[in-house]
């Protein structure tokens, strides 16, 4: 079973724009089970947890904020993962899975971690006592606010008391710290961000690494926050080719409409109005596949893009300070980042058919919920073939055409 978390610090999820980039990055990873730190809401709705988590079968559980302060948020897709028990305490949120595909059963724990000694230490205990309750299969993270060694800042000094902590409870509680990819630092602050430190991470068990392969942690672009998402991600049938469909997300786009003028009448066709206007159509049709492909690109790529020219500039600014120039281009590229992530938003509104909503909801999941319906009825995920059930999309595919290979041979017999 493939599997993909992604623990992220947010800086507060009130504002609903804010939440819609979240969503976005959320959405472009796939992740399986997704857990927020920090969102500072004193009492979690099922509303703003779809507008955070994406699919129909979203189950969840969370750590309300005190005051303005911390709270934590776990949500996954439960047609995946079925929740056995869970337990909530002042520093975390633990929740006891069972795989539905396979029954195994595994622990997951999200931290947001405290600043202060005493809390710190309440923390340490809290995350033991789950260990002790128990003995499966565990996956720890969140933002820990504390750094394992001086290698994990970029600011020399002791190894302090905190550290050393730190180190001895990973090690008694038998967990593995494991490389991060994409960059040695999750956090960023200070005047002109200059303390870069790895606060954020995944800690699991042996066992729980025997459970799934090729294991990775990487840290992604952050859209925003101070706090780098981390993905965990351990080891989704393609489809087809889609007939051509008028996107209303390039009507945003500059220029566009008077690009599509100056085609329209720049195309001469003799013949009736009824001719005139279809053959005038398919070739405004021809020239837009052109392009969408080679001026519009594809939307996943280009918000992609934008996203790596965000991570450029923090990595930049983790070396040294940006200048005028440089902060102003940061500044564009997440400009950019939230331009690309609203055209999204058109784009699985369009696909939802859901037209009658105002322009003004901010709920691209719902949007999201509807289109994946509209289409469920072509989707296949698995099939069962002579009593066992495929799920690699190479086996379905090889699957399916052996049984008609199969079925056609019977009734070619029958005939003769």
């Amino acid at each position: 079973m493939k599997l993909k978390i992604l623990c992220w610090n947010v800086r507060g999820a009130n504002d609903s724009s804010k939440r819609k980039l979240i969503k976005a990055l959320v959405r472009s990873q796939k992740v399986d089970l997704i857990c927020i730190q920090e969102t500072k809401i004193q009492l979690m709705s099922e509303g703003v947890v779809r507008s955070i988590g994406v699919g129909r079968f979203l189950d969840w559980r969370a750590l309300d904020a005190s005051g303005s302060a911390g709270g934590i948020l776990i949500c996954w897709d439960k047609r995946l993962l079925e929740l056995l028990e869970w337990e909530e305490g002042q520093f975390s949120v633990s929740c006891r899975f069972r795989k539905v595909e396979d029954g195994v059963v595994w622990v997951f724990t999200g931290v947001y971690g405290p600043f202060t000694k005493n809390e710190r230490d309440c923390m340490w205990d809290e995350i033991g006592a789950i260990r002790g309750l128990w003995e499966e299969p565990w996956c720890v993270g969140g933002d820990f606010n504390v750094i394992l060694s001086q290698r994990e800042r970029n600011r020399q000094g002791r190894t302090s008391a905190a550290m050393r902590r730190f180190a001895q409870i990973i090690d008694e509680l038998g967990l593995v710290d494991l490389p991060l990819q994409g960059g040695g630092y999750t956090w960023s602050g200070g005047p002109n961000n200059q303390y870069w430190a790895k606060l954020d991470r995944f800690l699991v068990t042996s066992s729980w690494l025997d459970q799934f392969s090729s294991v990775i942690q990487k840290r992604l672009p952050r859209p925003v926050s101070d706090h780098f998402p981390v993905l965990l991600e351990g080891g989704t049938v393609r489809r087809g080719p889609s007939p051509f469909r008028f996107e209303n997300m390039w009507l945003k786009v500059e220029g566009f409409q008077e690009l599509i003028h100056s085609w329209w009448q720049g195309i001469e066709v003799r013949g009736s109005a009824s001719y005139r206007l279809a053959t005038k159509m398919k070739e405004v049709k021809q020239k837009l596949k052109v392009w969408n492909r080679e001026v519009f690109g594809r939307l996943e790529d280009n918000k992609a893009a934008a996203l790596h020219l965000v991570d450029h500039w923090d990595m930049v600014e983790s070396e040294r300070r940006l200048s005028e120039e440089e902060t102003i281009s940061k500044k564009e590229a997440k400009e950019s980042y939230a331009k690309w992530v609203s055209l999204e938003e058109t784009h699985w509104r369009q696909h939802s058919k859901e037209l009658w909503l105002r322009e003004g909801d901010k709920n691209t999941g719902y949007f999201h919920r509807m289109a994946a319906a509209h289409r469920r009825i072509n989707y296949m995920d698995r099939i069962k073939i002579n009593g066992v059930w495929l799920t690699e999309e190479k086996d379905v595919r090889e699957g399916v055409v052996n049984a008609f290979q199969h079925l056609q041979k019977i009734q070619i017999g029958r005939r003769i």
